[in-house]
Formats: C-alpha cells, structure tokens, sequence
C-alpha cells in the first residue's frame, strides 16, 4: 500500500469567499428575512436554473437560497422554537455596533442569545440568531480579536500543546500581511 503526501505547501489559488449555499423550505420567506434582517439585496441569478431559488449579495458575500419544501432539519417543525446554541454551525458577520443589533432584533419580536469572548483583556460581543429556516446567524464585533497565525506563537490551550512549527513557505502568512496591508491603506483614505 502506498500512501502520497500531502503537504507540499502548495494552495490552491483562492481569492476570497464567493457565497454560501442554503436549502429553504420558502425561498421567498427567506429572501424577505436576508433582505429586511440582515441588509441582503436580491440580485439577477442565471435564467438556465431549473429549479427555485434566489441570489442575494452584499458585503462581498453571495447567498444562494435553493428551495426544496421538504427538507424537515433536525424532524423540528419550524413553528416550535429550537435551542439556539452559539457551538452549533452558523455563517458568522461583523457588525458595528452589537446594542443596536440586540435593539432591532427586539423590535422585530426575534429571539436571540448572546456570548462574550474574551482574550487577554479583549472582548468580542456575539449575537446569535436564527434564520426562518433553523441556519444560525451570528452577529458580531469580532475584528476586535487579532488575527495571529499560531504557527507564529507557541501558547497551551485547554490541554493541548502548540508549539512553534517551523514554516516551509509562509504563503497564508504572506497572503494574511498582504490582506492587512490593504485594509490599512483603505482606512487611510
């Protein structure tokens, strides 16, 4: 038996998050909440789709809805309220300011829990949420955290051991510098 090695260190070129793809049971009931909710607007998706669904972008980012009335997530009808649970899968989207974000979510009669998370004095406010179909949303203030790569720290976690690994190509450091370079000349502006 013959096993290939992985790790050469070459990534595949990716340029940055296209979109995320959703089953909803209503394509349009999900629409209205990406749109009224979370500031989505509805755009033109390809005419040779042969089944309902909708595209929806702002922020950079795509949602593809794609209809099909029957999926039944979790045997949970959507008419009974489900845990919301901050470890569960969710699409995560930084905000600018969480009081308002609890404000408008209480206006519009939603349930939401939220978490705080804190690292060496910093503090990271997250809201969490549920589409009409049961995805969980969470909104937050998370650009307050440093994004380190820990292959350029060594720390203990809960157990865990990480230690420095030495880095053959530093291409994600590279691509991260790169990344932060940008932002820091668009802010200047």
């Amino acid at each position: 038996m013959e096993i290939e090695e992985v790790g050469n260190c070459e990534a595949l070129p990716l340029l940055s998050l296209n979109h995320v793809s959703i089953l909803c049971r209503s394509v349009w009931e999900s629409v209205r909440f990406y749109e009224e909710v979370l500031g989505f607007v509805l755009i033109k998706r390809p005419s040779s789709f042969k089944f309902n669904g909708a595209w929806l972008y702002s922020y950079g980012i795509g949602i593809h809805l794609l209809e099909n009335p029957d999926i039944d997530e979790f045997d949970t009808p959507m008419n009974e309220s489900r845990p919301i649970n901050p470890k569960d899968n969710h699409i995560s989207f930084q905000c600018t300011d969480v009081g308002l974000v609890k404000s408008r979510l209480e206006d519009m009669g939603m349930r939401y829990v939220t978490a705080v998370v804190e690292d060496g004095g910093i503090k990271v406010d997250q809201v969490f949420f549920h589409d009409p179909d049961g995805y969980m949303i969470e909104l937050c203030n998370c650009e307050n955290i440093p994004i380190v790569p820990v292959s350029s720290c060594s720390f203990k976690a809960r157990g865990q051991s990480f230690k420095k690994v030495p880095n053959k190509c530093g291409f994600i450091e590279n691509e991260m510098m790169e990344s932060l370079s940008l932002d820091m000349i668009n802010f200047s502006f």
